[in-house]
């Protein structure tokens, strides 16, 4: 099994399919927030849905959006089960608290967790374990 140490963490334990990217992430500019869906034209994500994903993202884009957004994406229940991300910043970080939706920052590993590998986030221990491979 594979392990991956985050420098911070918050929210519940979950476990899930991962969604990696190589590009960052903004809930205003590049998601579809009535599908869940990755909707920038040229995104590698690009038509990808993040629902019920806990979703790998090098950093996070934009700001006050997210302090709305994800709470309107987990009431929509469209929401990804958690955000790991390289680099945030503190209001995504507060929407997602408030949303309920997992959060972490300090994501280093690239290429140690890929889409479609089950992993479990485990906030409190502030730790990535895959599973099984995708």
């Amino acid at each position: 099994m594979r392990r991956i140490r985050l420098a911070r963490a918050c929210g519940p334990a979950t476990e899930g399919e991962a969604l990696v990217s190589e590009e960052g992430f903004s809930p205003r500019y590049d998601l579809d927030r009535w599908s869940g869906v990755i909707t920038r034209p040229g995104h590698r994500l690009e038509g990808v849905s993040l629902k019920g994903k806990i979703c790998f993202f090098p950093t996070a884009k934009g700001g006050i959006a997210a302090g709305w957004a994800f709470y309107d994406l987990k009431w929509k229940k469209i929401a990804p089960k958690a955000f790991i991300f390289g680099v945030t910043n503190p209001v995504m970080v507060q929407g997602a608290i408030f949303a309920g939706i997992p959060i972490a920052e300090g994501w280093t590993a690239r290429g140690a967790v890929r889409t479609g590998d089950w992993v479990r986030f485990d906030p409190r221990r502030r730790v990535v374990e895959v599973l099984r491979s995708g």
